[in-house]
């Protein structure tokens, strides 16, 4: 049908713009913090792209979410500003008419959103968790760049390292300054060293150097010069993951371990889907041309609705996976509502009720079929008098119509003696015309 394809066409233009421009957005905002994580030493320098690739598809559910919402309230707006949609009201179109084509366009993107949120978020947490901790767990050896002063993993200890070996295990003129335990300040300095694994823990071994020792408390220093000398700089060869954090755990696996935090990142993934389908819903019942609001207006009010939206899932999360309220409760209580919600107040729209209508609507020996859609409402609103049995039309005065000719001649000659008479130069009078 022209309806809906139109209608679909208008929204697939302003989807595609509207998510590029948010992919933009986001993959430059990415792209500065993994650069930043990368100049502080979380990220390999050399694994900067393939970070920032698995970050931007934990994020493409939020992407398009938002490009969903804002393509529906704009692809309205500009229909509403350019009288679009009246020229579908007055076709016989109404208000809720508008749902079926939006739902048409929305679920392939719903449909996309669902299987991102539940498989490739985990899959991607778990891919850039596992990139950072491998470059994390490195020995502070292999972290320090050549002629550098490098901060370790720790932030107890500062390198300087001339490597001189491809494998990055040896190298020459080696600095240490770090901060033991009991408050211990030590500078170390050697000529060479290597890495040696003793027990399963990588270990620094320094030759021919010395070690001062400065203790802060009685300021006394002491220097000592050895052949060897061995000092741990990381944990077990090999990368150790430790517990995996909730946003990298696999759907499938928080629901065979029902614990109240797993439920709550199950409960949030959920969410996501559910505010997708709700914000379609939101779009269509609030969206409407206000000339004093501007054009931005609508804009304005979209992203504050996805923001506390949002802000409503991550305290829902932390309220289930605090054991307040179980994860199908708050799931119902959240989503439900905003969900009803958004069917009443297009309810009211379409039916163009105002809230004494609805709070009288019910009430006993009224007739609850008694609304107008909206379009049907304002077309008459805008008509006239349909009958003479109208009030309006009643109180309309007669007008007095000639039965005959000779009378209509009656008529125009009265007329025509009435009518002014000027002067004449010559001292005539002829009618004036």
């Amino acid at each position: 049908m022209l309806f809906h394809s139109s209608i679909r066409k208008e929204l697939a233009r302003s989807f595609g713009a509207t998510l590029v421009v948010l992919f933009t957005i986001v993959l430059t905002m990415l792209l500065i913090r993994t650069l930043g994580a990368a100049s502080r030493g979380s990220v390999n320098p050399e694994e900067i792209m393939l970070v920032l690739g698995y970050t931007v598809l934990g994020r493409m559910p939020t992407i398009l979410t938002l490009a969903l919402f804002i393509s529906i309230v704009s692809t309205l707006s500009r229909m509403y500003r350019e009288s679009e949609m009246i020229v579908w009201f007055a076709c016989g179109r109404s208000l809720g008419g508008f749902l079926s084509p939006l739902l048409r366009f929305s679920w392939p993107v719903l449909l996309v959103i669902v299987v991102l949120i539940l498989f490739a978020w985990p899959w991607a947490n778990q891919q850039t968790d596992e990139l950072r901790g491998r470059f994390e767990n490195r020995g502070d050896l292999q972290r320090v760049q050549p002629g550098e002063f490098q901060e370790s993993s720790s932030g107890r200890r500062v390198f300087y390292i001339d490597k001189d070996t491809n494998d990055d295990l040896e190298g020459k003129n080696v600095f240490i300054s770090s901060i033991e335990d009991d408050g211990r300040e030590t500078v170390t300095s050697a000529s060479s060293g290597h890495i040696q694994t003793i027990d399963g823990r990588r270990y620094l071994v320094l030759v021919n150097g010395q070690r001062l020792e400065r203790d802060p408390e009685t300021g006394s220093v002491k220097i000592s010069e050895f052949d060897e000398y061995a000092a741990q700089i990381g944990s077990q060869i090999g990368y150790a993951s430790g517990l995996q954090r909730l946003r990298a755990v696999d759907t499938i696996d928080l629901l065979k371990d029902p614990t109240p935090p797993n439920m709550g990142e199950l409960g949030w993934r959920l969410g996501v889907a559910l505010t997708a389908l709700n914000l379609v819903l939101i779009a269509l019942a609030v969206t409407i041309n206000n000339p004093r609001a501007g054009r931005g207006g609508n804009l304005i009010f979209t992203l504050f609705a996805f923001m506390a939206y949002f802000n409503m899932l991550n305290f829902s999360q932390r309220w289930i996976a605090s054991g307040k309220m179980s994860m199908p409760v708050l799931l119902l209580l959240t989503h439900g509502t905003v969900f009803m919600l958004a069917l009443g107040w297009l309810y009211k729209r379409h039916y163009a009720l105002s809230w004494a209508d609805i709070l009288t609507r019910w009430r006993p020996g009224r007739d609850p079929s008694q609304g107008r859609p909206a379009a049907m409402a304002a077309m008459a609103a805008n008509s006239g008098p349909e009958s003479e049995t109208d009030p309006a039309w009643a109180a309309l005065s007669p007008i007095d119509v000639p039965d005959s000719p000779a009378e209509t001649r009656h008529m125009l000659g009265a007329e025509t003696d009435a009518r002014p008479t000027e002067h004449q130069g010559d001292g005539q009078e002829e009618p004036a015309r």
